[in-house]
Parts: C-alpha cells; structure tokens; sequence
C-alpha cells in the first residue's frame, strides 16, 4: 500500500516529466532562433551613430566653449522663460476657444455649425507668418477701436498702436492659429468616442452638457492626448517665428548676441540644445498623460521605461544564472 507521503516524493516517470514539461536526459534541448540579420543591422547603425556623435563633438567649428559660456546667460534664460510662457498661453487659450469651436462643429445648430468651419477653414488655409505680419498691421486697417452702441456713439476708444505691442500681437496671432488646429483634434476625438455612450447618457435622462464634459470628453482624451502633445511640441518650435515681430524669445535672443559676437554656428547651438532639452520633458510628461488616460482602455497600464529596463534587467540576469548552473551540474553517466 502506498502511503501519501511516498505519493508525493515518489520520482516521476519519462512520460511524466515529458508530459508536464519538466526537464529531462531525453528531452530536445530548446534553442531560440539566431537573428544575424538583426543584429548585423543594429551594428551598422550603432557604427553610424558613432561616426555622426564623433564628427559633432570633435568639430572646432562648433565651438562647444563658446556654448558652454552662453548656455546660461541672463539674455538666453530671459529668452527662454519668454518662449516657456509663449507656449503655455498659447496652448492654453488655443484648446479652451478650440474646445468651444469643436463643439459649435458638432452642434445641431446650422448656423455656428457654419460659423465654426469657416473660422477652422480660414486660419488654417493661411500661413502663419502671414497672419502675425497681418495682426502686427493691424493698425493701417483700424487705427482706433471703440465700444460703445452699434451704429451710434462709442464710449471708450483706444488707439491700435498703442494697445497691440509685439509680444500681445504674438499671442494673438499663435492662439487663433491654434485654435483651429485644436478645434479639429477635439472633435477627432470627440468622434472617436462609441455613439453608444451618448445614447445610454441620454437614456438615462443626462443632459448634453453633462454628458459631454462627464462622459465623451474624458473618454476622448485617449485620442486628444497624443495629438496634444505633437501639437505642444509644434508650437514650442513654432514659437520661435515670433523672433520677426522683435519679440524676445529665445531665438531672437540668440540673435542678438551673435549679431554682436559674430558666433552664428556656437550661438544657434545654444538654441537648439535649449530646445531639445524643453522637447525631451514635454515628451516625457506627454508618455505619463498617455498613460494616465489609458487605465480604462485595458487591464494592466503599459509598464513606464524605468520599469521596462529593470525586467530586461531581470531576463538577462536570470538567463545568465541559468547558464552557470547548467555549466556547473556534474557529469553523470555522459550527461550532465
């Protein structure tokens, strides 16, 4: 009679281990498919990468001392700031009007249906440096303006020149511009969102407004977010267009200097490392909103790169443990 004790420690047969999968002298050693191609591929892009890193950095003309001592100065940091806030406003207003304008497209109402493609056809059919040079001019068109009654007396008048500076004039020309690029990635996503979520809303006797701002915007975020980002990376950059008003922002600032210095090549370098380095943090918070808007569209959030590179970490590591102790078993009867 075979007690449970012996049952639990009671070797298991060939078929048995074949069976669970358990390792064994007359199992097929498992060995994964080699890639060569792949590998040979990622070496001649590393050797490339090289090459263009080498060239950048040992280049004279570069003058990467001249970088390091404007890199920080006052005039290029003022600059900075400048753009930072450019941006932000821009993005902020261009959204909250763009918002608006996405829901008057969607809207049941012919009129600002009408209204609101016009504006979206209208900027977006225009360059943007002509529209800042337009708004920069705008005195010729109205030197004064006034509120007061239509077709009657005005009670307060301002004069156009002395109310539209170059950073105001700068801010209004990127917001309407913005706006309606805005505008059209709002009502993308909210478009993309199931017809069936407003239908259940309304079933539920939900208003419109409600169900808009507590149903189909958050839900619609998934596919604003990304094209958001592109578009805070793109008006970052696009900012600095606004250097042909005089507005101090970084680039103007730049130019500046070197107009002085006549260090074109170190000084535009100092641009654009200030650039990329903006870039690299707007992206990375772009990849947290991502992933924050994602927690209802699966079941587990993508792991964040920090927590990617320490499993990768973990793979290799437990891939080399095993190959030292599948070196380290003894030889028995030919076979380790």
């Amino acid at each position: 009679m075979v007690t449970p004790s012996e049952v639990d420690v009671a070797p298991a047969s060939t078929g048995q281990r074949r069976a669970y999968g358990a390792p064994g002298p007359d199992l097929p050693r498992i060995v994964p498919r080699r890639h060569p191609g792949r590998w040979a591929t990622a070496a001649v892009a590393l050797l490339v990468f090289a090459m263009v890193l080498n060239s950048v950095l040992r280049n004279d003309a570069f003058q990467w001392n001249v970088v390091g001592r404007y890199f920080t100065t006052a005039a290029v940091l003022d600059g900075l700031l400048l753009t930072l806030w450019l941006t932000g406003v821009v993005m902020v207003l261009g959204f909250l009007l763009g918002t608006v304008l996405a829901v008057m497209r969607l809207s049941a109402n012919p009129v600002l249906r009408t209204l609101s493609w016009g504006y979206v056809w209208i900027f977006r059919s225009t360059p943007l440096l002509v529209q800042l040079l337009f708004w920069f001019n705008i005195g010729a068109l109205y030197p004064t303006l006034g509120l007061g009654v239509p077709f009657g007396p005005q009670f307060v008048t301002v004069k156009t020149v002395n109310l539209l500076g170059p950073t105001l004039t700068a801010v209004i020309g990127l917001t309407l511009h913005e706006t309606a690029y805005a505008a059209e990635v709002v009502r993308g996503g909210i478009l993309s969102v199931d017809p069936g979520q407003t239908e259940a809303a309304q079933a539920l006797g939900l208003s419109r407004r409600r169900t808009l701002r507590r149903i189909v915007i958050p839900q619609a975020m998934r596919s604003i977010v990304p094209t958001a980002g592109n578009m805070l990376i793109g008006t970052l950059k696009g900012t600095s267009i606004v250097s042909v008003l005089a507005v101090h922002d970084l680039l103007y600032s730049v130019q500046l200097i070197y107009n002085q210095t006549y260090q074109v090549i170190p000084l535009l370098m100092v641009a654009t490392l200030w650039y990329i380095a903006v870039t690299s943090v707007l992206s990375t918070g772009q990849y947290y909103v991502e992933r924050y808007y994602a927690r209802g569209n699966s079941r587990a959030l993508p792991p964040t790169p920090w927590r990617r590179l320490s499993g990768r970490l973990a793979t290799v590591r437990t891939r080399l443990g095993r190959t030292t102790a599948s070196d380290a078993r003894p030889m028995i009867g030919g076979h380790r």
